[in-house]
């Protein structure tokens, strides 16, 4: 059969219509040449008179019945693609997206083919269809639902050139479609197929019970989890290339119970639980000053190394116990994956009472737990999950990949909920019982950066390394903790090296930063080459603008008047009470109880800075009010500053000889307020983004710290100042209430 075009209108009506002429010319030639075509037989057994005596047609007889079967034929068709009778184009869009599972795209559209008797259009009748199949001899009778009479009429009568041969048109066109389309783009896959029918059944019940969810869209829940906390996330420095929107950004759970962690203002490394899907950038940038960028000769993400495609091995997760419940087993599942969780829970409990010593029945019972708790947003299901994840790894007789999955698992939702010492017992438990799996031992190194143990964590590193020397996931996280340690030097090459390697978890905005940092410290000019890098992979919103927990689509500019973020009150009591401010953080200097801190973040090149801080994510320190009580008083009612569980209020006190390496802030929901308090005449100027000003006593700067600055204090006395934190005004009451703290 000719090749047909799939064209809405000229394309499918022309082409069905030349096939029903050349049909015809067939039988014409036929008629005058007594060849034996199809058309001629049945031109010969159906003309005639209707008394039943044989004769030829006249050539004007002859010539109308030609018009009116080739009339009917163009206008069948061109009624079926305009009328959208049958509508090809979802057919095939469907049977494409479901790998040609036919039987579920076409069902009622196409059951009037039914090539093999079972009552339905599927697979095996597309196969007839195509020819890649031969039709069944005699088709069997069907108690329970037989054919249409009209289709079983097709199949007894004898064909006539009358309206019936519009049923013929349609399946011819549907056959062509199928064949064209389908054999064109995916052929050898449905040869392939058709080579191994009997393995199917046997493929799809199996991924039933290897615990792959194709599209588990559980298995990122740390994505929405308190203080912005998940597995392997600095704060401050989690990657924004991730699509998730924060204009929806909410708590799951609240965290119960947590492990203290300490979260710091700017960029200090302080490991944190991983936030894999949640950060999105701003869409707003600046212009990329005057920097020229060049490209790093890396290779994109994901396109790192050429390594030669390696089958990852099924799962074994049925003992032989449980082979024999499979069918059971598989029943449960199935309702599970089709989000039936409340079913699917109480089917697996009734297994798992029916057959205790089921170590899957017990696994797919946790997953619906697990399931049920993002569902309802419980944190009393989740805990019910991690404990019969724990229950799984106990029983006796449990396929060691089915220990693993469930241990993961456990140690994961432990994270969740902030129990980052439980999951790190749960991880050493891991690596005792898998002792050779480095990927193991490498989530054992995060466990210990969540708690804060770098040494231990180094510990571990170390030792991949020395198994491993090119694990790029190691050697990041390794290359991250000499940086800790200000080992500057030390870590640019296990930090360059291991995003180079292309690894999974090393191509994220953590890195990037971390690693132009180190570079700029160094005195390295391809530090801005590698955010330019950053920028490109969607970690930064530009090369300035490098802060990683972000809000998607906030206005951003380095600089900001006060008219700008509409917060003129709050500038203006600010402006109006300098001195009293000014007075009482001079007050607290003078005094030898410490109140003053040094900064600890790391910095400082060089120089003298502390802090005195009043609020800290949005949380009054009560006893640091009692040294400023009527600073505290007037920040009161200005909720925008001390409702700010992004930002703080603190004096900032600098001594001459200091200098602050250029840094970002770590989110853009925020804008920073300074108050000029003390400022030396000459030798104080603040830099940020490609413009650098100077403070005024009594006078607020308005900037957006997620963007580059630095500090120069050359100036012969000390500068003081009060850093006052605000909401970025575009966030909404909403986003304001929810955002977690940082």
């Amino acid at each position: 059969m000719a090749p047909r075009k799939n064209a809405k209108g000229g394309g499918s009506g022309g082409a069905h219509s030349s096939g029903s002429g050349s049909g015809s010319s067939s039988t014409s030639a036929g008629s005058s040449s007594g060849s034996s075509s199809p058309g001629t037989r049945r031109e010969t057994k159906h003309g005639g008179h209707k008394n039943g005596r044989k004769g030829g047609l006249s050539g004007s007889s002859f010539f109308t019945w030609f018009m009116v079967i080739a009339l009917l034929g163009v206008w069948a068709s061109v009624a079926v693609v305009w009328f959208d009778l049958v509508d090809y184009e979802e057919v095939l869009a469907k049977a494409k997206d479901f790998r040609y599972n036919l039987s579920e795209v076409l069902q009622g559209k196409l059951g009037i083919y039914d090539a093999d008797g079972d009552g339905d259009f599927d697979v095996d009748d597309a196969k007839v269809l195509l020819g890649l199949k031969e039709r069944a001899a005699a088709e069997p009778t069907r108690p329970a639902g037989e054919p249409p009479a009209q289709v079983q009429e097709e199949r007894d009568a004898p064909a006539e050139p009358e309206p019936q041969n519009i049923e013929d048109e349609l399946k011819e066109h549907i056959q062509t479609l199928l064949h064209e389309t389908v054999l064109r783009e995916h052929g050898k896959d449905l040869l392939q197929e058709d080579k191994e029918p009997a393995r199917e059944q046997q493929v799809e019940d199996e991924d039933f019970l290897t615990g792959r969810d194709v599209d588990d869209k559980f298995e990122n829940l740390e994505a929405e989890t308190f203080h912005e906390e998940t597995e392997a996330s600095y704060h401050g420095e989690q990657t924004a290339s991730q699509d998730y929107n924060h204009d929806t950004e909410e708590i799951l759970y609240e965290q119960e119970n947590p492990d203290d962690v300490t979260y710091q203002d700017y960029d200090e490394p302080v490991y944190e639980p991983s936030e894999n899907e949640r950060i999105e950038i701003s869409d707003n940038t600046v212009e990329e000053s005057r920097i020229i960028a060049e490209e790093v000769s890396i290779p994109p993400a994901g396109e790192h190394q050429e390594v030669p495609p390696v089958k990852n091995k099924k799962p074994k997760l049925l003992n032989k116990f449980d082979k024999t419940i499979k069918a059971e087993l598989i029943a449960a599942e199935k309702l599970r994956k089709r989000g039936k969780i409340e079913e699917a829970v109480n089917a697996f409990e009734e297994l798992v009472r029916k057959y205790p010593q089921s170590p899957r029945a017990r696994y797919g019972k946790a997953q619906c737990e697990d399931d049920l708790a993002e569902k309802r947003r419980s944190n009393e299901v989740l805990r019910g999950a991690i404990e019969t994840y724990q229950e799984v790894a106990s029983l006796p007789d449990v396929p060691a990949d089915l220990v693993k999955l469930s241990l993961k698992r456990r140690s994961e939702r432990q994270q969740f909920l902030g129990h980052m010492r439980g999951s790190l017992l749960t991880l050493q438990r891991l690596v005792q019982l898998f002792p050779s799996d480095t990927s193991l031992k490498n989530d054992l190194g995060v466990g210990y950066l969540l708690i804060g143990d770098n040494n231990n964590a180094k510990k571990i590193y170390e030792e991949v390394l020395n198994v491993t020397p090119n694990d790029g996931f190691a050697k990041v996280h390794y290359g991250f903790i000499l940086k800790a340690q200000n080992k500057i030097a030390e870590s640019i090459p296990y930090l360059k090296e291991g995003i180079e390697s292309g690894d999974p978890g090393t191509d994220d905005g953590r890195f990037y930063f971390h690693l132009g940092d180190a570079m700029q410290r160094a005195g390295n000019k391809e530090a801005y080459k590698w955010y330019e890098l950053g920028h490109k992979r969607g970690h930064f919103a530009s090369v300035w603008q490098r802060s990683l927990y972000n809000v998607n689509g906030l206005k951003a500019q380095p600089w900001w008047t006060t008219k700008e973020t509409g917060y003129t009150d709050l500038v203006k009591s600010l402006e109006r009470n300098w001195k009293l401010i000014r007075d009482e953080g001079l007050a607290v200097m003078d005094k030898t109880k410490g109140l003053f801190l040094p900064e600890d973040e790391n910095l400082r090149e060089k120089g003298d800075w502390s802090q005195f801080t009043l609020w800290q994510q949005g949380r009054k320190n009560e006893n640091a009010c009692k040294g400023a009580p009527k600073t505290c008083a007037l920040l009161e009612t200005f909720p925008e500053t001390t409702g700010c569980r992004r930002g703080q209020i603190k004096y900032s006190v600098m001594h001459p000889g200091t200098h602050v390496w250029p840094h970002t802030g770590p989110t853009n929901c925020r804008l920073r307020m300074h108050l000029g308090l003390v400022i030396p005449k000459e030798g104080c100027r603040i830099r940020c983004a490609n413009e650098t000003r100077t403070w005024e006593e009594g006078k607020v700067l308005i900037f957006d710290d997620s963007f580059e600055h630095e500090v120069w204090q050359d100036a012969s006395s000390f500068r003081l100042i009060f850093i006052v934190d605000v909401w970025h005004p575009e966030l909404t009451p909403q986003q304001r209430r929810t955002l977690p703290a940082i």
